[in-house]
Protein backbone atom coordinates (compact mmCIF):
# COMPACT_ATOMS: atom_id res chain seq x y z
CA UNK A 1 0.00 0.00 0.00
CA UNK A 2 1.09 3.41 -1.05
CA UNK A 3 2.47 5.65 2.44
CA UNK A 4 0.19 8.42 2.84
CA UNK A 5 3.55 9.85 3.41
CA UNK A 6 4.77 10.27 0.11
CA UNK A 7 3.17 13.99 -0.98
CA UNK A 8 5.50 14.11 -3.59
CA UNK A 9 4.46 11.22 -5.81
CA UNK A 10 0.49 12.33 -5.45
CA UNK A 11 1.77 15.47 -6.26
CA UNK A 12 3.41 13.93 -10.05
CA UNK A 13 0.29 11.72 -10.42
CA UNK A 14 -1.84 14.87 -10.25
CA UNK A 15 -0.03 16.16 -12.77
CA UNK A 16 0.36 13.20 -14.90
CA UNK A 17 -3.99 13.19 -14.46
CA UNK A 18 -4.29 16.69 -15.83
CA UNK A 19 -2.17 15.76 -18.61
CA UNK A 20 -4.18 12.66 -19.78
CA UNK A 21 -7.52 15.35 -19.25
CA UNK A 22 -5.65 17.86 -21.56
CA UNK A 23 -4.62 15.08 -23.88
CA UNK A 24 -7.84 14.11 -24.50
CA UNK A 25 -8.97 17.66 -24.90
CA UNK A 26 -6.07 17.88 -27.79
CA UNK A 27 -7.76 14.91 -29.65
CA UNK A 28 -10.88 16.50 -28.97
CA UNK A 29 -10.26 19.52 -30.99
CA UNK A 30 -7.95 18.26 -33.82
CA UNK A 31 -11.00 15.19 -35.02
CA UNK A 32 -14.03 16.86 -34.18
CA UNK A 33 -16.16 18.16 -36.52
CA UNK A 34 -18.69 21.15 -35.53
CA UNK A 35 -16.72 24.39 -34.73
CA UNK A 36 -18.58 24.49 -31.62
CA UNK A 37 -15.77 21.87 -30.70
CA UNK A 38 -12.62 22.72 -32.61
CA UNK A 39 -12.88 26.41 -32.82
CA UNK A 40 -14.63 27.64 -29.42
CA UNK A 41 -13.72 24.59 -27.09
CA UNK A 42 -17.02 24.16 -25.70
CA UNK A 43 -16.39 20.86 -24.38
CA UNK A 44 -14.11 19.13 -21.62
CA UNK A 45 -12.68 16.19 -20.26
CA UNK A 46 -12.57 14.51 -16.96
CA UNK A 47 -11.38 11.64 -15.06
CA UNK A 48 -13.23 10.03 -11.83
CA UNK A 49 -12.04 7.18 -9.53
CA UNK A 50 -14.65 3.83 -9.76
CA UNK A 51 -16.67 5.41 -7.73
CA UNK A 52 -17.74 8.22 -9.42
CA UNK A 53 -15.50 11.46 -7.32
CA UNK A 54 -13.98 13.72 -9.49
CA UNK A 55 -9.93 13.23 -9.85
CA UNK A 56 -8.63 15.68 -12.74
CA UNK A 57 -11.13 17.97 -14.70
CA UNK A 58 -7.61 19.93 -15.73
CA UNK A 59 -9.39 20.50 -19.47
CA UNK A 60 -12.11 22.83 -20.60
CA UNK A 61 -14.83 24.39 -18.85
CA UNK A 62 -15.37 24.65 -15.28
CA UNK A 63 -19.36 24.65 -15.57
CA UNK A 64 -19.11 21.33 -17.68
CA UNK A 65 -16.82 19.62 -14.88
CA UNK A 66 -17.62 20.57 -11.61
CA UNK A 67 -20.62 18.69 -11.53
CA UNK A 68 -19.44 15.78 -13.91
CA UNK A 69 -19.48 13.28 -11.06
CA UNK A 70 -23.02 13.57 -10.59
CA UNK A 71 -23.44 11.72 -14.18
CA UNK A 72 -20.62 9.20 -13.76
CA UNK A 73 -22.74 8.25 -10.36
CA UNK A 74 -26.15 7.92 -12.16
CA UNK A 75 -24.84 5.46 -14.59
CA UNK A 76 -23.08 3.73 -11.55
CA UNK A 77 -26.57 3.42 -9.62
CA UNK A 78 -28.03 2.48 -13.67
CA UNK A 79 -25.82 -0.20 -14.52
CA UNK A 80 -24.86 -1.49 -11.17
CA UNK A 81 -22.96 -4.50 -11.64
CA UNK A 82 -23.96 -4.78 -15.14
CA UNK A 83 -20.92 -2.57 -16.42
CA UNK A 84 -17.96 -4.76 -18.55
CA UNK A 85 -14.53 -4.04 -19.71
CA UNK A 86 -15.33 -2.12 -23.44
CA UNK A 87 -18.49 -0.97 -22.65
CA UNK A 88 -18.80 2.77 -23.10
CA UNK A 89 -21.98 5.01 -21.77
CA UNK A 90 -23.71 8.24 -23.08
CA UNK A 91 -26.12 10.26 -21.40
CA UNK A 92 -27.46 13.81 -20.86
CA UNK A 93 -30.15 14.10 -18.57
CA UNK A 94 -30.89 16.25 -15.85
CA UNK A 95 -33.28 14.91 -13.83
CA UNK A 96 -32.35 11.07 -13.78
CA UNK A 97 -28.66 10.96 -15.82
CA UNK A 98 -27.03 13.54 -13.76
CA UNK A 99 -26.58 15.84 -16.69
CA UNK A 100 -26.74 19.74 -16.31
CA UNK A 101 -28.50 20.43 -19.65
CA UNK A 102 -29.98 18.72 -22.75
CA UNK A 103 -27.52 20.10 -25.41
CA UNK A 104 -24.41 18.88 -23.41
CA UNK A 105 -23.85 14.59 -24.13
CA UNK A 106 -21.49 12.92 -21.68
CA UNK A 107 -19.37 10.19 -22.90
CA UNK A 108 -18.00 7.85 -20.18
CA UNK A 109 -15.82 5.12 -20.51
CA UNK A 110 -14.77 2.88 -17.76
CA UNK A 111 -11.19 1.57 -16.79
CA UNK A 112 -10.48 -1.85 -15.37
CA UNK A 113 -7.32 -3.96 -14.44
CA UNK A 114 -7.97 -7.34 -12.91
CA UNK A 115 -11.21 -7.33 -13.63
CA UNK A 116 -12.05 -4.51 -11.14
CA UNK A 117 -13.42 -1.17 -12.40
CA UNK A 118 -10.51 1.26 -11.30
CA UNK A 119 -11.38 4.89 -13.21
CA UNK A 120 -13.47 6.49 -16.10
CA UNK A 121 -12.37 9.03 -18.52
CA UNK A 122 -15.43 10.90 -19.74
CA UNK A 123 -16.08 14.13 -21.77
CA UNK A 124 -19.10 16.52 -21.65
CA UNK A 125 -19.51 18.77 -24.88
CA UNK A 126 -22.14 20.66 -26.16
CA UNK A 127 -23.60 19.13 -29.26
CA UNK A 128 -24.56 21.71 -32.29
CA UNK A 129 -28.21 20.34 -32.40
CA UNK A 130 -30.40 17.86 -30.73
CA UNK A 131 -33.28 18.20 -31.99
CA UNK A 132 -36.71 20.05 -30.27
CA UNK A 133 -38.14 23.21 -30.76
CA UNK A 134 -35.12 25.75 -32.26
CA UNK A 135 -32.08 25.10 -34.39
CA UNK A 136 -28.71 24.61 -32.45
CA UNK A 137 -30.37 23.40 -28.93
CA UNK A 138 -31.17 27.19 -27.37
CA UNK A 139 -35.28 27.07 -27.98
CA UNK A 140 -36.56 30.26 -26.00
CA UNK A 141 -39.73 29.55 -26.25
CA UNK A 142 -39.59 26.14 -24.26
CA UNK A 143 -41.74 25.75 -21.14
CA UNK A 144 -40.77 22.03 -20.86
CA UNK A 145 -37.87 19.94 -21.36
CA UNK A 146 -39.55 18.37 -24.04
CA UNK A 147 -39.54 21.12 -25.96
CA UNK A 148 -35.56 21.29 -25.40
CA UNK A 149 -34.28 17.83 -27.51
CA UNK A 150 -33.83 14.21 -27.18
CA UNK A 151 -33.62 13.11 -23.36
CA UNK A 152 -30.85 10.45 -22.91
CA UNK A 153 -30.80 8.29 -19.46
CA UNK A 154 -27.33 6.44 -19.00
CA UNK A 155 -27.42 3.92 -22.24
CA UNK A 156 -24.57 1.85 -23.38
CA UNK A 157 -23.53 2.93 -26.47
CA UNK A 158 -20.57 0.75 -26.67
CA UNK A 159 -21.51 -3.09 -25.77
CA UNK A 160 -17.85 -4.85 -24.98
CA UNK A 161 -16.35 -3.24 -27.71
CA UNK A 162 -19.23 -3.57 -30.26
CA UNK A 163 -21.00 0.01 -31.15
CA UNK A 164 -25.09 -0.47 -30.77
CA UNK A 165 -25.47 0.76 -34.42
CA UNK A 166 -29.32 0.48 -33.75
CA UNK A 167 -29.10 3.37 -30.85
CA UNK A 168 -26.72 5.25 -33.10
CA UNK A 169 -29.09 5.61 -35.52
CA UNK A 170 -31.78 6.62 -33.00
CA UNK A 171 -29.81 9.77 -32.39
CA UNK A 172 -28.59 10.34 -35.55
CA UNK A 173 -32.65 10.81 -36.68
CA UNK A 174 -33.21 13.36 -33.73
CA UNK A 175 -30.84 16.07 -34.82
CA UNK A 176 -30.99 18.69 -37.63
CA UNK A 177 -26.97 18.18 -38.17
CA UNK A 178 -26.62 14.56 -38.24
CA UNK A 179 -23.07 15.15 -40.37
CA UNK A 180 -21.83 16.97 -37.09
CA UNK A 181 -23.13 15.09 -34.85
CA UNK A 182 -21.80 11.73 -36.29
CA UNK A 183 -18.13 13.16 -36.24
CA UNK A 184 -18.67 14.77 -32.93
CA UNK A 185 -19.30 12.12 -31.22
CA UNK A 186 -16.64 10.02 -33.16
CA UNK A 187 -14.40 12.11 -31.85
CA UNK A 188 -15.56 12.30 -27.94
CA UNK A 189 -14.92 8.23 -28.24
CA UNK A 190 -11.72 8.99 -29.52
CA UNK A 191 -10.72 11.19 -26.73
CA UNK A 192 -11.97 8.81 -23.77
CA UNK A 193 -10.17 6.18 -25.84
CA UNK A 194 -6.97 8.06 -25.38
CA UNK A 195 -7.77 8.67 -21.78
CA UNK A 196 -8.67 5.23 -20.84
CA UNK A 197 -5.16 3.93 -22.13
CA UNK A 198 -3.53 6.89 -20.76
CA UNK A 199 -5.22 5.59 -17.15
CA UNK A 200 -3.80 1.51 -17.65
CA UNK A 201 -0.62 2.85 -17.87
CA UNK A 202 -0.85 4.39 -14.63
CA UNK A 203 -2.25 1.06 -13.40
CA UNK A 204 0.04 -1.01 -14.49
CA UNK A 205 2.68 1.14 -13.01
CA UNK A 206 1.75 1.32 -9.65
CA UNK A 207 -0.84 -1.72 -9.46
CA UNK A 208 -4.54 -1.62 -8.88
CA UNK A 209 -4.46 -0.85 -5.17
CA UNK A 210 -1.54 1.23 -4.78
CA UNK A 211 -3.50 3.37 -7.63
CA UNK A 212 -6.54 3.74 -5.72
CA UNK A 213 -4.94 4.51 -2.52
CA UNK A 214 -3.05 7.54 -5.23
CA UNK A 215 -6.95 9.01 -6.32
CA UNK A 216 -8.08 8.53 -2.27
CA UNK A 217 -5.12 10.64 -1.51
CA UNK A 218 -5.27 13.16 -4.20
CA UNK A 219 -8.72 13.63 -3.02
CA UNK A 220 -7.79 14.40 0.26
CA UNK A 221 -5.06 16.60 -0.63
CA UNK A 222 -7.94 18.49 -2.12
CA UNK A 223 -10.11 18.90 0.82
CA UNK A 224 -6.88 19.68 2.86
CA UNK A 225 -6.32 22.87 0.51
CA UNK A 226 -9.55 23.89 0.55
CA UNK A 227 -9.80 23.80 4.51
CA UNK A 228 -6.64 25.73 4.82
CA UNK A 229 -8.19 28.49 2.25
CA UNK A 230 -11.50 28.28 4.49
CA UNK A 231 -9.53 28.93 7.36
CA UNK A 232 -8.38 31.68 7.14
CA UNK A 233 -12.06 33.46 6.56
CA UNK A 234 -13.62 34.92 9.23
CA UNK A 235 -16.61 33.00 11.20
CA UNK A 236 -20.03 34.39 10.32
CA UNK A 237 -22.72 34.78 7.61
CA UNK A 238 -22.56 36.30 4.73
CA UNK A 239 -25.62 37.07 2.24
CA UNK A 240 -25.61 37.90 -1.81
CA UNK A 241 -28.70 38.25 -4.13
CA UNK A 242 -29.00 38.65 -7.91
CA UNK A 243 -32.14 38.97 -10.10
CA UNK A 244 -33.47 37.83 -13.43
CA UNK A 245 -35.60 40.69 -15.19
CA UNK A 246 -37.84 38.36 -17.34
CA UNK A 247 -38.69 34.93 -17.23
CA UNK A 248 -38.12 34.44 -21.26
CA UNK A 249 -41.62 35.96 -21.86
CA UNK A 250 -42.18 38.67 -20.13
CA UNK A 251 -40.35 41.31 -17.80
CA UNK A 252 -40.64 39.65 -14.07
CA UNK A 253 -38.11 40.35 -11.43
CA UNK A 254 -36.86 36.71 -9.95
CA UNK A 255 -34.90 37.24 -6.57
CA UNK A 256 -31.62 34.96 -5.90
CA UNK A 257 -30.50 34.75 -2.79
CA UNK A 258 -27.69 32.94 -1.45
CA UNK A 259 -26.48 32.68 2.45
CA UNK A 260 -23.02 31.53 2.91
CA UNK A 261 -22.01 30.52 6.54
CA UNK A 262 -18.95 29.89 7.64
CA UNK A 263 -17.78 27.79 10.33
CA UNK A 264 -14.30 26.50 11.24
CA UNK A 265 -13.23 24.93 7.94
CA UNK A 266 -16.65 24.18 6.78
CA UNK A 267 -19.06 26.65 4.31
CA UNK A 268 -22.58 25.94 4.07
CA UNK A 269 -24.21 27.31 0.58
CA UNK A 270 -28.17 27.43 1.39
CA UNK A 271 -30.49 29.26 -1.43
CA UNK A 272 -33.27 29.60 0.90
CA UNK A 273 -34.84 32.37 -0.44
CA UNK A 274 -34.49 31.79 -4.03
CA UNK A 275 -37.60 32.10 -6.00
CA UNK A 276 -39.96 29.32 -7.34
CA UNK A 277 -38.85 27.99 -10.78
CA UNK A 278 -40.28 29.47 -13.45
CA UNK A 279 -42.37 28.93 -16.87
CA UNK A 280 -38.46 30.00 -19.18
CA UNK A 281 -35.41 27.73 -20.11
CA UNK A 282 -33.53 29.64 -17.20
CA UNK A 283 -34.04 27.00 -14.61
CA UNK A 284 -31.04 25.05 -13.42
CA UNK A 285 -30.73 21.34 -12.64
CA UNK A 286 -28.79 20.14 -9.45
CA UNK A 287 -25.54 19.29 -10.72
CA UNK A 288 -25.51 22.65 -12.53
CA UNK A 289 -26.32 24.85 -9.18
CA UNK A 290 -23.22 22.57 -7.32
CA UNK A 291 -21.18 23.04 -10.07
CA UNK A 292 -21.60 26.92 -10.58
CA UNK A 293 -20.96 26.62 -6.19
CA UNK A 294 -17.67 24.73 -7.26
CA UNK A 295 -16.79 27.21 -10.04
CA UNK A 296 -17.38 30.08 -7.60
CA UNK A 297 -15.73 28.90 -4.65
CA UNK A 298 -12.36 27.28 -6.04
CA UNK A 299 -11.96 30.56 -8.43
CA UNK A 300 -12.33 32.79 -5.29
CA UNK A 301 -9.48 31.71 -3.78
CA UNK A 302 -5.55 30.57 -4.94
CA UNK A 303 -5.30 29.30 -8.60
CA UNK A 304 -3.42 26.74 -7.68
CA UNK A 305 -6.04 25.18 -5.99
CA UNK A 306 -6.75 21.66 -7.10
CA UNK A 307 -9.71 20.90 -8.78
CA UNK A 308 -10.74 17.47 -7.97
CA UNK A 309 -14.17 16.60 -6.27
CA UNK A 310 -12.11 16.21 -2.67
CA UNK A 311 -11.45 19.95 -2.79
CA UNK A 312 -15.46 20.54 -2.14
CA UNK A 313 -15.89 17.98 0.78
CA UNK A 314 -15.60 20.97 3.19
CA UNK A 315 -18.90 22.73 1.43
CA UNK A 316 -22.38 21.75 2.12
CA UNK A 317 -25.22 22.70 -0.48
CA UNK A 318 -29.22 23.37 0.40
CA UNK A 319 -30.91 23.90 -3.06
CA UNK A 320 -34.50 24.07 -2.17
CA UNK A 321 -36.83 21.66 -4.44
CA UNK A 322 -38.78 23.83 -6.96
CA UNK A 323 -36.79 27.00 -7.39
CA UNK A 324 -35.04 28.10 -9.83
CA UNK A 325 -31.85 26.57 -8.98
CA UNK A 326 -33.08 22.89 -8.09
CA UNK A 327 -35.94 22.46 -10.74
CA UNK A 328 -39.15 20.25 -10.58
CA UNK A 329 -39.32 17.88 -13.62
CA UNK A 330 -40.44 18.91 -16.41
CA UNK A 331 -39.41 22.22 -16.25
CA UNK A 332 -37.15 23.63 -19.01
CA UNK A 333 -33.39 23.98 -17.97
CA UNK A 334 -31.54 24.75 -21.76
CA UNK A 335 -30.16 28.19 -20.49
CA UNK A 336 -29.15 26.54 -17.00
CA UNK A 337 -25.20 26.45 -17.70
CA UNK A 338 -24.68 30.21 -18.55
CA UNK A 339 -28.02 31.56 -16.64
CA UNK A 340 -28.53 30.58 -13.83
CA UNK A 341 -24.74 29.59 -13.27
CA UNK A 342 -23.79 33.02 -13.64
CA UNK A 343 -26.35 34.62 -10.89
CA UNK A 344 -24.87 31.72 -8.73
CA UNK A 345 -21.34 32.64 -9.51
CA UNK A 346 -21.76 36.36 -9.09
CA UNK A 347 -23.50 35.74 -5.71
CA UNK A 348 -21.05 33.25 -4.14
CA UNK A 349 -18.01 35.42 -5.55
CA UNK A 350 -19.68 38.51 -3.72
CA UNK A 351 -20.99 36.99 -0.38
CA UNK A 352 -17.15 35.38 -0.20
CA UNK A 353 -16.25 38.82 -0.64
CA UNK A 354 -17.66 40.58 1.95
CA UNK A 355 -15.59 37.93 3.95
CA UNK A 356 -12.36 38.56 2.39
CA UNK A 357 -12.57 41.98 0.85
CA UNK A 358 -9.35 42.54 -0.70
CA UNK A 359 -9.69 39.41 -2.91
CA UNK A 360 -13.72 40.31 -3.71
CA UNK A 361 -14.53 40.22 -7.75
CA UNK A 362 -16.73 42.77 -9.81
CA UNK A 363 -19.32 41.51 -11.93
CA UNK A 364 -18.98 40.25 -15.57
CA UNK A 365 -21.58 41.43 -18.44
CA UNK A 366 -24.26 39.12 -19.18
CA UNK A 367 -24.37 37.72 -22.22
CA UNK A 368 -26.40 39.46 -25.30
CA UNK A 369 -26.00 37.09 -28.48
CA UNK A 370 -27.79 35.02 -30.03
CA UNK A 371 -27.50 31.72 -31.75
CA UNK A 372 -28.11 32.04 -35.43
CA UNK A 373 -29.41 28.60 -37.61
CA UNK A 374 -30.23 28.15 -41.21
CA UNK A 375 -30.29 25.69 -44.23
CA UNK A 376 -27.42 25.77 -47.35
CA UNK A 377 -27.96 25.00 -50.70
CA UNK A 378 -27.62 21.51 -49.95
CA UNK A 379 -30.49 21.57 -47.35
CA UNK A 380 -28.19 20.94 -44.29
CA UNK A 381 -28.86 23.00 -41.23
CA UNK A 382 -25.83 25.20 -40.04
CA UNK A 383 -25.81 26.59 -36.81
CA UNK A 384 -23.79 30.00 -35.59
CA UNK A 385 -23.14 31.10 -32.14
CA UNK A 386 -22.27 34.73 -32.07
CA UNK A 387 -19.26 34.44 -29.74
CA UNK A 388 -17.99 37.68 -31.49
CA UNK A 389 -20.54 39.71 -29.35
CA UNK A 390 -19.32 37.94 -25.93
CA UNK A 391 -19.21 40.22 -23.40
CA UNK A 392 -16.37 41.66 -20.48
CA UNK A 393 -15.36 41.02 -17.53
CA UNK A 394 -14.78 42.52 -13.76
CA UNK A 395 -12.24 43.48 -12.52
CA UNK A 396 -10.42 42.35 -9.17
CA UNK A 397 -7.78 43.89 -6.86
CA UNK A 398 -4.83 43.07 -9.11
CA UNK A 399 -5.92 43.79 -12.65
CA UNK A 400 -8.88 45.41 -14.93
CA UNK A 401 -11.34 43.18 -16.54
CA UNK A 402 -10.59 41.23 -19.54
CA UNK A 403 -11.93 43.38 -22.68
CA UNK A 404 -13.53 40.59 -24.21
CA UNK A 405 -13.90 36.47 -23.08
CA UNK A 406 -16.35 34.19 -23.21
CA UNK A 407 -19.00 33.40 -20.70
CA UNK A 408 -18.40 33.79 -17.18
CA UNK A 409 -19.32 30.15 -16.34
CA UNK A 410 -16.01 29.36 -18.39
CA UNK A 411 -13.73 31.31 -16.95
CA UNK A 412 -11.69 31.47 -20.06
CA UNK A 413 -12.12 28.17 -20.77
CA UNK A 414 -13.83 29.04 -23.88
CA UNK A 415 -12.04 30.44 -27.07
CA UNK A 416 -13.66 33.49 -29.50
CA UNK A 417 -13.47 31.98 -33.17
CA UNK A 418 -11.42 34.03 -35.67
CA UNK A 419 -13.70 36.12 -37.88
CA UNK A 420 -12.14 34.85 -41.29
CA UNK A 421 -13.05 31.12 -39.85
CA UNK A 422 -16.60 32.07 -39.41
CA UNK A 423 -16.89 33.75 -42.90
CA UNK A 424 -15.82 30.33 -44.80
CA UNK A 425 -17.96 28.70 -42.68
CA UNK A 426 -20.96 30.25 -42.70
CA UNK A 427 -23.45 32.67 -44.95
CA UNK A 428 -21.97 35.94 -42.99
CA UNK A 429 -19.96 39.12 -43.45
CA UNK A 430 -18.57 40.83 -40.16
CA UNK A 431 -18.18 44.17 -40.70
CA UNK A 432 -17.04 45.35 -37.21
CA UNK A 433 -15.62 43.43 -34.33
CA UNK A 434 -14.15 46.01 -31.90
CA UNK A 435 -14.04 47.51 -28.10
CA UNK A 436 -16.11 49.28 -26.84
CA UNK A 437 -15.68 53.05 -25.34
CA UNK A 438 -16.56 53.99 -21.85
CA UNK A 439 -17.94 50.22 -21.41
CA UNK A 440 -15.97 49.45 -18.60
CA UNK A 441 -17.37 50.16 -14.55
CA UNK A 442 -15.01 52.61 -13.44
CA UNK A 443 -12.58 52.06 -10.82
CA UNK A 444 -9.35 51.28 -9.07
CA UNK A 445 -9.09 48.80 -11.53
CA UNK A 446 -11.50 49.27 -14.94
CA UNK A 447 -13.87 46.59 -16.13
CA UNK A 448 -13.27 44.95 -19.29
CA UNK A 449 -15.27 47.28 -21.61
CA UNK A 450 -16.92 45.03 -24.04
CA UNK A 451 -17.49 45.34 -27.69
CA UNK A 452 -19.18 46.49 -30.63
CA UNK A 453 -19.93 43.76 -32.83
CA UNK A 454 -22.02 44.20 -36.28
CA UNK A 455 -22.47 41.29 -38.42
CA UNK A 456 -24.29 40.67 -42.01
CA UNK A 457 -26.23 37.51 -41.82
CA UNK A 458 -26.38 37.00 -45.51
CA UNK A 459 -29.61 34.97 -46.30
CA UNK A 460 -32.81 34.07 -44.03
CA UNK A 461 -32.49 32.66 -40.71
CA UNK A 462 -33.49 31.49 -37.64
CA UNK A 463 -32.54 33.36 -34.44
CA UNK A 464 -32.76 32.03 -30.82
CA UNK A 465 -32.38 35.48 -28.53
CA UNK A 466 -30.73 34.97 -25.42
CA UNK A 467 -29.84 38.44 -23.95
CA UNK A 468 -30.01 38.18 -20.05
CA UNK A 469 -27.52 41.53 -20.28
CA UNK A 470 -29.48 43.68 -22.62
CA UNK A 471 -31.24 46.64 -21.39
CA UNK A 472 -29.52 47.33 -17.83
CA UNK A 473 -26.20 47.15 -16.73
CA UNK A 474 -25.20 43.28 -15.08
CA UNK A 475 -21.52 43.56 -14.49
CA UNK A 476 -21.81 45.50 -10.90
CA UNK A 477 -18.76 47.11 -9.33
CA UNK A 478 -17.46 45.81 -5.83
CA UNK A 479 -15.94 48.05 -3.22
CA UNK A 480 -16.30 51.61 -4.50
CA UNK A 481 -15.95 50.30 -8.63
CA UNK A 482 -18.60 51.47 -10.88
CA UNK A 483 -20.92 49.10 -12.78
CA UNK A 484 -20.57 48.37 -16.63
CA UNK A 485 -22.44 49.36 -19.42
CA UNK A 486 -25.45 48.07 -20.43
CA UNK A 487 -25.95 45.43 -23.82
CA UNK A 488 -28.01 46.07 -26.45
CA UNK A 489 -28.81 44.25 -29.84
CA UNK A 490 -30.55 45.06 -32.87
CA UNK A 491 -30.95 43.88 -36.58
CA UNK A 492 -31.19 46.07 -39.79
CA UNK A 493 -33.33 45.26 -42.87
CA UNK A 494 -31.73 46.40 -46.42
CA UNK A 495 -34.57 48.95 -46.55
CA UNK A 496 -33.11 50.80 -43.00
CA UNK A 497 -35.37 49.09 -41.24
CA UNK A 498 -34.18 48.45 -37.24
CA UNK A 499 -36.12 45.95 -35.11
CA UNK A 500 -34.81 45.57 -31.60
CA UNK A 501 -36.39 42.03 -30.18
CA UNK A 502 -36.92 41.33 -26.61
CA UNK A 503 -34.69 39.59 -24.84
CA UNK A 504 -35.53 36.29 -25.42
CA UNK A 505 -37.57 34.52 -28.18
CA UNK A 506 -37.24 32.54 -31.77
CA UNK A 507 -37.59 33.93 -34.58
CA UNK A 508 -37.31 33.72 -38.57
CA UNK A 509 -35.88 36.69 -40.41
CA UNK A 510 -34.61 37.42 -43.48
CA UNK A 511 -31.29 38.98 -44.26
CA UNK A 512 -30.13 41.55 -41.43
CA UNK A 513 -27.25 43.22 -40.13
CA UNK A 514 -26.73 42.16 -36.07
CA UNK A 515 -25.85 44.88 -34.00
CA UNK A 516 -24.65 43.77 -30.54
CA UNK A 517 -23.25 46.40 -28.10
CA UNK A 518 -22.03 44.07 -25.51
CA UNK A 519 -22.24 44.53 -21.87
CA UNK A 520 -19.47 45.64 -19.78
CA UNK A 521 -17.73 44.25 -16.63
CA UNK A 522 -17.74 46.43 -13.15
CA UNK A 523 -15.03 48.15 -11.95
CA UNK A 524 -13.03 47.38 -8.65
CA UNK A 525 -12.66 50.00 -5.89
CA UNK A 526 -12.95 54.01 -6.12
CA UNK A 527 -12.06 55.34 -9.76
CA UNK A 528 -10.62 58.40 -8.30
CA UNK A 529 -7.40 56.16 -7.11
CA UNK A 530 -6.70 54.60 -10.73
CA UNK A 531 -3.61 55.39 -11.48
CA UNK A 532 -3.51 59.28 -14.31
CA UNK A 533 -1.35 57.57 -16.39
CA UNK A 534 -3.68 54.13 -16.59
CA UNK A 535 -6.12 56.56 -17.22
CA UNK A 536 -4.26 57.94 -20.06
CA UNK A 537 -3.47 54.91 -21.59
CA UNK A 538 -6.82 54.13 -21.78
CA UNK A 539 -7.96 57.30 -23.39
CA UNK A 540 -5.11 56.89 -25.86
CA UNK A 541 -6.30 53.53 -26.39
CA UNK A 542 -10.01 54.59 -27.11
CA UNK A 543 -11.35 52.49 -24.04
CA UNK A 544 -12.27 55.63 -22.10
CA UNK A 545 -13.18 58.46 -23.66
CA UNK A 546 -11.38 62.08 -22.49
CA UNK A 547 -14.87 63.42 -20.59
CA UNK A 548 -15.07 60.33 -18.60
CA UNK A 549 -11.48 60.42 -17.81
CA UNK A 550 -12.26 63.54 -16.25
CA UNK A 551 -16.07 62.82 -14.62
CA UNK A 552 -15.43 59.33 -13.78
CA UNK A 553 -11.82 59.48 -12.40
CA UNK A 554 -11.06 62.79 -11.98
CA UNK A 555 -8.10 63.09 -14.72
CA UNK A 556 -7.61 66.64 -16.82
CA UNK A 557 -6.06 65.89 -19.58
CA UNK A 558 -4.02 68.44 -21.81
CA UNK A 559 -2.53 68.62 -25.43
CA UNK A 560 -5.34 67.06 -26.92
CA UNK A 561 -5.00 64.29 -24.28
CA UNK A 562 -1.43 63.35 -25.26
CA UNK A 563 -0.15 63.87 -21.61
CA UNK A 564 -2.12 64.27 -17.63
CA UNK A 565 -2.63 68.21 -16.49
CA UNK A 566 -1.05 67.05 -12.88
CA UNK A 567 -2.33 70.41 -11.32
CA UNK A 568 -6.17 70.70 -12.87
CA UNK A 569 -6.01 66.66 -11.93
CA UNK A 570 -5.24 67.21 -8.34
CA UNK A 571 -7.59 70.48 -8.28
CA UNK A 572 -10.58 67.69 -9.71
CA UNK A 573 -9.90 65.05 -7.03
CA UNK A 574 -9.71 67.10 -4.04
CA UNK A 575 -13.23 68.78 -5.09
CA UNK A 576 -14.59 65.18 -5.40
CA UNK A 577 -13.19 63.67 -1.95
CA UNK A 578 -16.48 64.92 -0.10
CA UNK A 579 -18.59 63.39 -2.55
CA UNK A 580 -16.38 60.43 -2.68
CA UNK A 581 -16.60 59.82 1.03
CA UNK A 582 -20.61 59.83 1.27
CA UNK A 583 -20.09 57.09 -1.60
CA UNK A 584 -18.03 55.38 0.56
CA UNK A 585 -19.72 55.28 3.63
CA UNK A 586 -23.32 54.37 1.52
Amino acid sequence: MMSSCDPITVALVQNRLDHIAQHMGWVMTRTSRSPIFNQSHDFSCYLTNGEGLLISQADGIPIHTGGGGFAVRALLDAFFGRIAPDDVFLLNDPYVAGGNHLPDWVIARPVFAADRLVAFACNRAHQSDIGGGAAGTYNAKATEIFHEGIRLPPLRLIERGILREDLWQLLMINTRCPDLLDGDLRAMLGATQVGASELMKLVDEFGVEETRELFNQILDHGDRRMRAALGVLPDGTYVAEERYHTDCFEEVEIRFKVTLTKSGTDLHVDFTGTDPQIRGFKNSSLANTYSAVYAAVASFFDADMPRNEGTFRCLSINAPKGTVVNARSPAPVTMCTVFPAHEIMHMVWWALGQAMPDRALAGWGKNAFPVTAGTDARGSTWVMYNWGGASGAGATADRDGFNQIGPMVTLGGLSIPNAETYEQLYPIRVLRHELRVDGGGAGERRGGTGVLFDVEIETEAEYSFRGEGIGQPSGLGVRGGREGGAGFLSLTAADGSVYEPFPYGVERLGARRLSIQAPGGGGYGDPLKRDPAAVLRDVRDGLVSPEAARSEYGIALANDSASVDVAATEALRRASEPERRIVSAA
